[in-house]
């Protein structure tokens, strides 16, 4: 019993304080988020590795729960389609710990002495076909309509039933992926949570140990329904049980509809597991009378079969067998009575109810029809594991050999087939009796069995093991009652097996009567026909005669004498007998490899004669060696009156008994392998090492050929359908033709040193090309059987070959990656174009690696790598699209590689592609994008797949299996599996007719396609227009899933979970329920100035908002021009309302405005409000620290320097800011000031430029063909900027000026005529423009800020705005030139509350959708405009709102987006109270990684694209439940830049903590390093990689905000090195040009050099402490160049406008001071960090010139040479020529009254102001190049002066350019340094240009 603080109940959840994670654990993805449905926290936990993925308690192993509560409540749902585990572990009072697991994932249950595992099984859902469910279609993984579960464990009865043990307390629980639990909870009361507390009360269940559900337990229940109606309730086990469950499933609530509870109970299969030791179990756990008497253990425990409920009809054929034969009981017996009476032990769960079995009827028509759908019509091939089995049956009329692991019957007359399918290997061997009404066949391989067959039935009579691993051999007695084997055990020994088969006619099992191991050689071993217990065996250098006796079996062998070394082959007896003789005085012939015969004299057990068989010599040569080699005889046969023969050198010869000459011979062109004579002695069959069969026709002397096949795997094939023809290729080497009618073989080519590889038909000629092995492709013209022409274009195996469908073009690619393109108009076709490393290489071989569209347009295959499938323009090889499949599944822990590709027919416009992860991705063919996907197709890779003609039938191969699949995934069993297949199917495919479906590998199989084509079919016509366009569209869209191969039972539902019915508010309202007031009495209250008006000023504080009877007429008012008011809103509201209406003040709530002419602006008074709303749907620009130059001057057209080449990254911060458009695929998003055109197809971009500020947001025109964007206003502008642009060729075409500030939303009315534009909250107005000449026609000013404004779809005269608290009604009217608006404003309904409205959309039929900035959304009928209804739809503002047809997609600042059915809706409007649903649906939800600020969906809101403010662009799919990735950059601003050494790839850094390697051909993002809650401020890449991109040495390095350094690893995707150099943010880093040390500088201005070897700091040089370092640069130089030793040179540049220039060694430890600059500035603002940054760099060309640019006293770009000592400026400026100087001057630092004297030490160099401390630029400034330092020249490390009063840092005046002393190497330059005036040395200018404007230019592609 639990201890006092546990009860009545202990929530687990609360009391460890989980939300926390201190006394909990979690791994992997575990998070807590809200449940709509449940309205509260719950956890998710989800993951692939439940191992991986878990919630724990307590947090470490070694403490314990010690909770003893006798249940344990889980409230939990598992995830849809996804398995799940729970582990608890419970303390016995034994000190034992015991582990319950129950799992999704658990096929049986499983016992140990610490472990149980219970399977957890789903129910099926009321009223489906699952009630009456095998146990088989409840396992696997959780269903889509899983519901929430109380599941209920009695602890201490699971130890008691299953382990004897005794409860003590709950130690820990572990929750597994993939689960959302609400709560945990422990109590010793049983919580029912179908009874409330007065029914508790008044039935007394206190004393029973029942209550009701706590609230901290409970699920909500909407009033007026039922708790089970709604969850799941499982106690386990079940109450008053005595005896254990295997399983943990649902036990079926209460009465269906109209029904009675039904108690029979469903006794369920117990696992062997249970079974071995329920006896003893239920000893235990039963009742004793006799307290000490000793148990009884039973010795046998009756078998138990699963039965299900229903008719039998409803079941598949072997389990209606099982219902009839195994059913415990009928429907009509008592459960309990009958399990008791039998004395067996059940599991009891209740039946369905009886309109569940009803269900069980309908089942039939959720499956693909019809069933079969194939019918294997007929085989090429024979042999497989041997070609030497051919039996004649005994009416001469068939003959039946093996093909592979089917059995083929093959009427020799009429050529019809019949197959005997089981095997799932190859066949080994086959054995008829004596009169072939039995046949055994042995299977080959490890698991090798034999099948004993009723012959003419075809039926399996049994199937048994043989114990022998290859099995080569097999004899039937002429009765059939024995049946002999010969073969190989598991140590290579030889193993004859004699086995009992009397019995198994008559349904009895084959028992093995004797087997015997012998270490002799057996080749053939035969029954004597004479006596069932006698057999014989031949081999190398034996023949044995064998007896079975007294159960063993024992031989002896013949003494050969002379002849004990030969093979022997094969032995036959001979036929006939005198009745004379004794039935074993019998003569037996043994042939060997050497020729001899051998006559056995089988009762003396002794040789008689030996004949030797020696091959004919031409006429004219006799033989001369009489002692030659003979014919090597591999089979013999006879009958009474000849021999026959078959031997290696492909003869198949007659003899006379005698041997003494050839009278009949048939030449082969193999060696033949076996020969059988007819039981009529007319006809010899005969079986060749080619794979041919045959036989000879003895009366006739013909040879008729009944099979010709491939002798190895067939690799591909084609179809033809003009002239009914189809070609295979082979790894034997052949080129095969065959007639599709007749299925006999036409042509045969054969290429002795070449394989062929992949094959085609020419679509209109009779040209068969062919690709090889070595590269060669070559046409073949058959009718002329001659070679048309060779092409050489590839070096290696050539993988795909194909001809378009027009015939005119031919395809071919090879394993290198080549692909090419011919011309095939004329007969011989010639080369067009041919392009290398295209195609992947690492994506194998196969038939479908080049697929052409049936419009001969498009070109698919899978390229350049194994992970992209690439479409090309079939006609020129152009790239149209690419599309990468490893980033469709963002879920997936591995990287998706595509397999193969198919096109669907042309309308359907799609394209197929297998993946390694077993999936078929449904492509768009144009687009890309990914409109469904099937998974899992096959358990292993799909090899081939093929779509019919008509677009209803998809064909897989994969796993040795064959499915057919309906292609629009319409019903639950979508698929058909179909097996005969020994190796996996290379190739599946539809003949041109749809008639016939054919499939190669280890054969050719040729099958019956039994679906009628489409225009056969008559219900072809029965779909619409729409679904034959989308398919799925009517029918199930859900991954199928297939992990058992079994029919799914369940039909799916369309959504991935139960969605949740969501209470709907009435909130009609009196003054709501149309336009007019109730009474005009009433109204006049509210005249201007009453006490009623002003008490509801705030309410109804509006430009002209009143209320109006429609009878009555409207007045016009013409605003007056230029018309300005200071009042408050309130004032300008109630003063305007006696001058807008004088005597009219009952019309409240109504306001006609018209505009006749607009001659200049025009504005009414309007509150200037800037307090921003509280709605984030209110745009608001990004601070920008710098604006454009006023005398910014674009450069000529065609002379642009940068261009600009492509935009990563969407502006999260725009609003609506992104469009596209379904029907023409226009897709358009900002990114800053610049408006980005991709094309979805290929990803190429056009960028309009023409903005100066960031665009806030964006409207398409619903043609599609004009894009209006709108932006702030530029410095100095009055008016923000719209612009107009033709989408066709990006042109702008007007630019509009009206709003003050920003533009918030954009709307084109229905048939585009109107613009309407909305400021924002500080503009507060609405704008209206024609689009004919975009002019102006209306503006309003309004009291309120308005969030969003959208037209009617129906109507171009009604649009609509939502504000604060309201929606206004827009009525536009137009009569000749005059424009009138007529406006009603309609407040939100009051059980809101204080809202704004914040978003809206119409729906269908004159709704209006709108969403609140509290989650809510308001239905609105534009017809009374009042809104009847809402519903809470999220927790935080409604951003976004997007409806068609039936559904209603919310996207909010949660970051969640949801799709709500809403067709409940429009009936709720209609009728009322009297409606029959007053709810909507939650369909699905997909959280994303921002607040959603834009979206645009197609018109059934199946697919479309959504923006976020975490900059992402993602496309959404609600059919597949997914969400990709479309356009994504930094989140935050880009702080660096840098390109790879090879100029193929750059890196970007942000403030977001993001590293990013980005392709600049593709600009795809490759690899991301995130660091978390860090910025990360700069980077460098390691200079010169030794090999190519992709390689070890490619690395970047990265500075933090925290001082630390990372290095991490792009090929290896990994960090490798971390150091934390400096004591705050890094703002420069760089590598050295030997890639061997790292520079860093920080804010405090130290450079750190550090080692990436070892992680250890170098050098920390602190010349520059105190300003922040803004730029290190290496740049390598001559080794003694500039006078100093080190092969590099270096520079670092500070803030404070110094750059200091270094020379280093590294691997001496040497770094010396070469040079230092300080370059003068006027007196500044305060603070550095509004000036520009200084930036200096070397020049690539001539490291020993640099370039400076900063804030200095000119705009100038400085040049200064390290050799001449001197600079220079740039052109930009003219100036006086530099004086130059003969010798240094000796100066001293001069101070001022503005400049204080400089302190004796620092470690700063020094900076010296002029004499007069003025700021006028200083001609001559000196850098002292001397060896001592000049008198009062403060040492390095000095501070220099200080800054005057109210001047910054380094902001003093003009400074003179000094050099710090102690420079190493003196006298080096000798002469000053000037600034001269003048342009610097030719190519300065570009060493600036090469080093700063990639940076500029990514700078602003990243912003």
């Amino acid at each position: 019993m639990a201890a006092a603080w546990q009860r009545p109940y202990l929530n687990i959840f609360k009391h460890f304080r989980v939300e926390e994670w201190k006394r909990s654990a979690r791994e992997g993805d575990v998070a807590a988020l809200t449940d709509a449905r449940l309205k509260g926290t719950v956890y998710r936990i989800r993951g692939s590795v439940p191992a991986s993925n878990y919630l724990q308690l307590p947090r470490t192993g070694t403490q314990s729960l010690g909770l003893a509560g006798r249940y344990l409540y889980l409230l939990f749902r598992p995830m849809p389609r996804k398995h799940f585990v729970v582990h608890l572990d419970v303390a016995t009072q034994e000190n034992q710990v015991v582990r319950i697991s129950f799992s999704t994932l658990f096929k049986e249950f499983k016992s140990t002495a610490t472990w149980l595992q219970f399977p957890f099984l789903f129910g099926a859902a009321e009223g489906s076909l699952g009630d009456g469910t095998a146990r088989r279609d409840l396992m696997g993984a959780a269903p889509a309509d899983v519901r929430w579960t109380c599941l209920v464990l009695d602890l201490p009865s699971i130890l008691s039933l299953y382990l004897s043990r005794r409860y003590s307390h709950l130690k820990s629980v572990k929750l597994c992926s993939n689960l959302l639990v609400k709560n945990l909870c422990t109590s010793d009361l049983v919580f029912d949570p179908g009874v409330t507390f007065s029914e508790a009360r008044r039935a007394d269940l206190a004393c029973r140990g029942v209550a009701p559900m706590p609230r901290e337990m409970a699920f909500p229940v909407p009033k007026g329904q039922k708790w089970h109606d709604l969850y799941d309730y499982i106690r386990f086990p079940s109450e008053g049980s005595k005896l254990p469950y295997d399983s943990i499933q649902k036990i079926c609530p209460g009465p269906a509809a109209g029904g009675r509870v039904s108690e029979d109970p469903q006794p369920v299969t117990l696992t062997k597991a249970v079974r071995d030791r329920l006896s003893l179990i239920h000893q235990i756990t039963s009742p004793k009378a006799m307290p000490r008497r000793r148990p009884v253990i039973t010795r046998s425990i009756p078998e138990v079969h699963l039965t299900a409920p229903g008719s039998p009809a409803a079941l598949p054929a072997g389990d209606q067998e099982l219902e009839k034969t195994q059913r415990p009981h009928s429907a009509g017996d008592a459960g309990p009575s009958a399990a008791v009476g039998d004395g067996g032990i059940h599991v009891y769960a209740h039946r369905g109810s009886e309109r569940t079995i009803r269900a069980t009827h309908t089942g039939s028509e959720e499956r693909l029809l019809p069933d079969p759908i194939l019918k294997l019509r007929m085989i090429i091939g024979f042999g497989g594991c041997s070609t030497k089995w051919a039996l004649w049956t005994r009416n001469n009329a068939a003959v039946v050999y093996p093909c592979h692991a089917v059995i083929v019957t093959l009427q020799i007359q009429t050529g019809e087939q019949r197959f005997f399918i089981g095997h799932t290997d190859k066949v080994s061997a086959l054995a008829f009796n004596g009169n072939s009404t039995l046949l055994a066949s042995a299977q080959a391989g490890p698991l090798s069995v034999v099948r004993l067959w009723d012959f003419p039935t075809g039926t399996c009579l049994s199937v048994f093991k043989t114990h022998v691993r290859s099995l080569l051999s097999l004899s039937f007695s002429y009765s059939g009652a024995v049946l002999c084997g010969v073969g190989k055990d598991g140590h290579g020994k030889t193993l004859v097996v004699v086995w009992n088969a009397a019995r198994v006619t008559r349904g009895g099992e084959v028992a093995v009567l004797a087997k015997a191991h012998t270490d002799v050689d057996i080749q053939a071993l035969k029954i004597a026909f004479f006596d069932d217990t006698r057999m014989v065996s031949c081999g190398r250098d034996n023949i044995r005669l064998w007896r079975v006796r007294s159960g063993a079996l024992r031989s002896c062998p013949v003494n050969l004498g002379e002849y004990h070394s030969l093979e022997f082959t094969d032995l036959a007896f001979e036929e006939g007998h005198a009745a004379e003789r004794e039935p074993e005085d019998r003569t037996l012939f043994v042939c060997s490899k050497s020729g001899h015969v051998l006559e056995v004299d089988y009762k003396n057990v002794c040789v008689r004669s030996v004949r030797r068989l020696l091959p004919a010599e031409p006429r004219g040569c006799p033989r001369q060696d009489k002692a030659g080699p003979g014919i090597a005889i591999n089979s013999i046969s006879f009958s009474s009156t000849f021999c026959a023969t078959g031997s290696e050198d492909g003869y198949l010869r007659l003899w006379p008994l005698d041997f003494s000459a050839v009278v009949l011979e048939a030449e082969h062109e193999a060696p033949v392998s076996s020969v059988c004579i007819s039981p009529d002695s007319r006809k010899v069959l005969c079986t060749t090492a080619a794979g041919n069969v045959g036989y000879l026709d003895i009366q006739s002397q013909g040879y008729n050929t009944l099979m010709r096949s491939h002798e190895d795997s067939v690799l591909a094939f084609s179809v033809e359908g003009i002239w009914k023809q189809m070609a295979t290729v082979s790894q034997d080497n052949t080129i095969r033709v065959w007639d599709l009618g007749s299925m006999q073989q036409l042509y045969d080519f054969t290429a002795a040193d070449e394989m062929p590889c992949a094959v085609a038909f020419h679509p209109t000629q009779r040209v068969l090309a062919c690709g090889f092995d070595s590269g060669m492709v070559r046409t073949f013209c058959l009718a002329a059987s001659d070679l048309l022409v060779e092409h050489k274009q590839h070096r290696t195996v050539i993988t795909g070959l194909t001809f378009s469908p027009d015939g005119n073009f031919m395809f071919s690619c090879c394993l290198q990656g080549t692909l090419a393109l011919y011309s095939c108009v004329a007969q011989k076709s010639h080369v067009l174009r041919v392009l290398g490393n295209v195609v992947a290489r690492d994506a194998g071989s196969g038939p479908d690696a080049l697929v052409v569209s049936g419009d001969s347009h498009l070109l698919a295959f899978v390229g350049p790598s194994k992970y992209v499938v690439t479409v090309m323009e079939a006609c020129s090889l152009d790239e149209l699209l690419r599309v990468d499949i490893s980033i469709l599944d963002l879920n997936s822990t591995a990287l998706d590689s595509a397999g193969r590709v198919c096109f669907a027919p042309v309308p359907r416009g799609e394209l197929l592609v297998s993946t390694s992860s077993n999936k078929i991705l449904v492509l768009d063919a144009k687009t890309g994008r990914l409109v469904r996907e099937v998974s899992p197709v096959h358990k292993l890779s799909c090899s081939s797949l093929a779509l019919s003609k008509d677009g209803r039938y998809l064909l897989t191969a994969g796993d040795k299996v064959i499915k057919v699949w309906d292609y629009r995934m319409h019903f639950a069993v979508n698929f058909q599996v179909y097996i005969g297949h020994s190796e996996p199917v290379r190739q599946v495919a539809f003949t041109p007719d749809q008639r016939h479906v054919i499939s190669v590998g280890d054969a050719i199989f040729l099958w019956d396609f039994l679906a009628l084509p489409a225009e056969r079919s008559p219900r072809a016509q029965a779909p619409s227009s729409e679904s034959a366009l989308l398919p799925g569209a009517e029918g199930s869209s859900e991954k199928l899933k297939d992990a058992s191969e079994t029919p799914r039972q369940t039909v799916p539902l369309p959504s991935l979970s139960s969605p949740p019915c969501l209470d709907v508010s009435s909130v009609r309202q009196a003054g709501c329920q149309s336009i007019f007031s109730e009474s005009d009495k009433e109204e006049e209250a509210g005249l201007p100035g009453s006490s009623r008006m002003a008490a509801n000023g705030d309410k109804d504080a509006s430009v002209g908002v009143v209320e109006s009877a429609r009878s009555e007429e409207l007045l016009v008012v013409r605003p007056k021009v230029g018309r300005e008011s200071s009042r408050s809103p309130g004032e300008s509201a109630n003063a305007a309302g006696p001058e807008l209406f004088p005597g009219t003040a009952s019309h409240r709530d109504c306001f006609l405005l018209s505009v006749a002419e607009l001659r200049k602006e025009t504005k009414s008074p309007k509150s200037q409000c800037s307090v921003r709303p509280d709605s984030y749907r209110h745009f608001t620009p990004h601070f920008k620290a710098s604006v454009l130059p006023q005398n910014f001057l674009p450069p000529p057209a065609g002379r642009e320097v940068l261009k600009l080449k492509g935009v990563i990254g969407y502006n999260g911060n725009g609003r609506g800011n992104m469009v596209w458009n379904p029907d023409t695929g226009f897709f358009a998003y900002t990114c800053g000031c610049v408006i980005v055109v991709e094309d979805l197809h290929s990803g190429s971009q056009n960028h309009w430029l023409g903005h100066a500020e960031e665009i806030s947001t964006l409207t398409l025109s619903h043609d599609a063909q004009v894009l209006a964007s709108a932006s702030g206003k530029r410095s100095g502008d009055s008016h923000c900027h719209i612009r107009i642009w033709n989408v066709q060729d990006g042109v702008c075409t007007a630019s509009l000026s009206h709003h003050e500030t920003q533009v918030q939303a954009m709307a084109f009315s229905r048939d585009d005529r109107f613009l309407v534009t909305l400021g924002d909250y500080s503009d507060q107005t609405i704008a209206l423009w024609n689009t004919y000449a975009y002019e102006l026609i209306s503006s309003t000013c309004i009291s309120e800020p308005v969030h969003d404004v959208a037209f009617s779809p129906f109507s171009h005269r009604d649009l609509a705005c939502v504000g604060k608290g309201a929606v206004m009604f827009w009525l536009l009217e137009q009569q000749g030139a005059d424009v009138n608006l007529k406006v009603h404003r309609v407040p939100a309904p009051d059980v809101l509350g204080p809202v704004e409205l914040t978003s809206l959309c119409y729906g269908d039929d004159g709704l209006l959708y709108s969403g609140t900035n509290s989650g809510q959304i308001c239905v609105w009928d534009t017809e009374t405009n009042c809104c009847f209804m809402t519903w809470e739809a999220d927790e935080g503002e409604i951003g976004v709102l997007v409806c068609g047809r039936d559904r209603l997609v919310s996207g909010s600042n949660t970051k969640r987006i949801r799709l709500w059915a809403v067709a409940a809706v429009q009936e709720l409007r209609l009728k009322g109270a009297d409606a029959r649903s007053s709810s909507v649906l939650l369909e699905h939800e997909i959280t994303l990684d921002g607040t959603i600020v834009s979206a645009a969906f197609d018109d059934s809101l199946e697919m479309g694209i959504v923006g976020t403010t975490a900059g992402t662009l993602w496309y959404v799919n609600w059919t597949e439940s997914t969400s990709i990735r479309l356009i994504s950059g930094h989140k935050n601003k880009v702080t660096e830049v840098c390109f790879s050494p090879d100029e193929t790839h750059c890196a970007t850094c942000g403030e977001d903590g993001s590293v990013r390697i980005w392709s600049l051909g593709s600009m795809e993002l490759v690899v991301q390093f995130q660091v978390l809650n860090q910025s990360c401020q700069c980077l460098a890449w390691k200079p010169h990689p030794v090999v190519a991109w992709g390689a070890e040495s490619q690395h970047v390095v990265a500075g933090y905000s925290d001082g630390t350094i990372r290095v991490f690893s792009i090929s290896r995707t990994e960090m490798e090195l971390k150091m934390h150099p400096h004591a705050v943010a890094l703002t420069a880093i760089a590598y050295s040009t030997d890639g061997e040390m790292i520079l860093s500088g920080g804010k405090d201005g130290l450079v750190v050099v550090s080692s990436p070897r070892t992680g250890m700091t170098i050098h920390v040089l602190a010349e520059h402490k105190g300003s922040p370092i803004t730029v290190l640069q290496c740049t390598r130089k001559q080794y003694r160049d500039f006078g100093v030793e080190g092969g590099e040179l270096w520079l670092a540049t500070s803030s404070d406008r110094r750059v200091s220039i270094w020379a280093s060694d590294w691997l001496k430890d040497k770094c010396e001071l070469l040079d230092w600059l300080s370059f003068p500035a006027p007196a500044g603002p305060e603070g550095l960090g509004s000036l520009p940054p200084s930036l200096a760099a070397f020049c690539p060309w001539e490291p020993g010139t640099l370039v400076y640019v900063g804030f200095g006293m000119q705009k100038e770009a400085l040049f200064y040479s390290l050799r001449k000592k001197q600079n220079g400026s740039c052109g930009c400026c003219a100036a006086p020529p530099a004086r130059h100087r003969t010798t240094p001057p000796t100066m001293t630092l001069s101070t001022s009254a503005a400049s204080p004297p400089p302190a004796a030490a620092s470690s700063r160099p020094p900076t010296a102001p002029s004499s007069s401390g003025s700021s006028r630029p200083v001609e001559a400034t000196d850098l002292c190049t001397g060896g001592a330092s000049p008198a009062g020249r403060p040492a390095p490390g000095s501070p220099g002066p200080a800054p005057a009063p109210g001047q910054g840092p380094g902001l003093g005046p003009s400074l003179p350019l000094r050099s710090p002393p102690g420079l190493r190497g003196a006298g080096r330059g000798g002469g000053p340094r000037r600034r001269a005036r003048r342009p610097g040395p030719a190519g300065c200018a570009m060493c600036f240009t090469d080093s700063i404007c990639r940076f500029v230019l990514f700078c602003f592609v990243f912003y």
